[in-house]
């Protein structure tokens, strides 16, 4: 009879150790919105930089969960459940097709009943942060071109005042060019070419602005912001025989003549067959594609950075109001090499060139476009 009561206590024992060490261990539930799409190389590059914050800070167990939750765009792990939801803004870039995209993903974010909410890029911020500003969440953004104040989350970047914080852009735009000019010392002037989205308009503005206050080391003699490909291709044919180099921004919600989206890949593969002047760019995943050389502007810092806010949130009791926002440090002067030979440039060690890319990922993935 003893044995069978001390068996009892014991078990009644456990019962309550278990529902004690089960709160100790309630799992932190995190929503993650990408403006974008899966397959966009500057979302890889920020997931990675998030999914590696996660690892590091003990919220994955291990380098499975993130392959998993890459793949599934959910995860369960011993701390966080984790949920990601895409924008599709590149694609479905109409004002009315994101209304109805922010009209989803608030129901999903409702639904879920995030602690913690994190948006990546200006299209998320803009169109699901203002849905949860100053609501008991806290919010964790990436990717904002130039400045996070813009769209009304923010009062600072030294204070941002409400439940928002995070990283935010600030634009190696300059660097870009004088890293170009080093590579190719004889160019003087250059043109801008971009889509005409959120995100391109941006870059454009910066790029006009710095130009405008002297700041660049080429003259900027024109830029061009369409969504229409034939205006696209023919800005730059026209353009080639009037500067020595282009900037190339953004070129992702550019659609053909029945309002079909085309594939940036598809885009570059025309550029780099049929633009023979040297070429820079503001960020590493459009050296991926093809372009000859960027300071990039790290995708995986950005979601890396934004992710680690969320820890000195959640974990170590921070404040998102008075915690400033970040703009990480550039990442590597890149360039691509199959670019390179295509327009008959030699690389050379004093270029100070930190990263190279073999080959042109827009050459590889399309045929050949006309």
């Amino acid at each position: 009879m003893k044995t069978i009561r001390f068996l009892l206590f014991l078990a009644i024992g456990f019962c309550i150790i278990s529902t004690v060490s089960g709160e100790k261990v309630k799992k932190t539930r995190i929503f993650i919105v990408d403006s974008y799409h899966r397959e966009y190389l500057w979302s890889q590059e920020t997931n990675d930089g998030v999914c590696s914050a996660l690892l590091e800070f003990g919220y994955f167990d291990n380098k499975n969960q993130i392959k998993d939750f890459t793949k599934k765009d959910y995860v369960e792990t011993s701390r966080v459940i984790v949920k990601k939801s895409w924008m599709n803004t590149k694609r479905k870039s109409h004002k009315d097709e994101m209304v109805k995209s922010d009209a989803r993903i608030v129901k999903e974010i409702k639904t879920f009943n995030p602690d913690a909410l994190l948006l990546g890029d200006d299209n998320a911020v803009n169109y699901i942060g203002n849905q949860f500003v100053d609501t008991k969440i806290p919010i964790f953004i990436w990717g904002v071109n130039n400045t996070p104040v813009k769209y009304g989350l923010a009062d600072s970047i030294e204070k941002p005042g409400h439940n928002v914080t995070g990283t935010y852009q600030a634009g190696y735009y300059a660097e870009s060019l004088e890293l170009l000019k080093k590579i190719v010392p004889g160019i003087k002037t250059f043109a801008v070419l971009s889509d005409d989205s959120e995100t391109g308009r941006s870059h454009l503005k910066k790029i006009q602005q710095l130009a405008d206050e002297n700041k660049l080391p080429v003259k900027l003699v024109e830029t061009v912001a369409t969504n229409s490909y034939w205006k696209w291709k023919s800005k730059a044919l026209e353009l080639q025989k009037k500067v020595d180099a282009f900037f190339i921004v953004n070129h992702s919600t550019i659609k053909d003549a029945a309002g079909n989206p085309v594939d940036m890949l598809e885009i570059g593969n025309w550029y780099l067959r049929n633009i023979k002047k040297p070429e820079c760019t503001h960020q590493k995943p459009f050296v991926e594609e093809g372009m000859l050389c960027s300071t990039d502007d790290s995708g995986f810092k950005q979601g890396y950075y934004a992710a680690k806010s969320m820890y000195e949130v959640l974990e170590k009791g921070k404040n998102p109001a008075t915690l400033p926002f970040k703009a990480p440090e550039r990442g590597p002067l890149v360039v691509n090499r199959q670019r390179a030979q295509m327009l008959g440039i030699k690389l050379t060690d004093k270029m100070g060139i930190e990263e190279y890319i073999d080959k042109c990922l827009a050459l590889e993935k399309h045929p050949e476009s006309k």
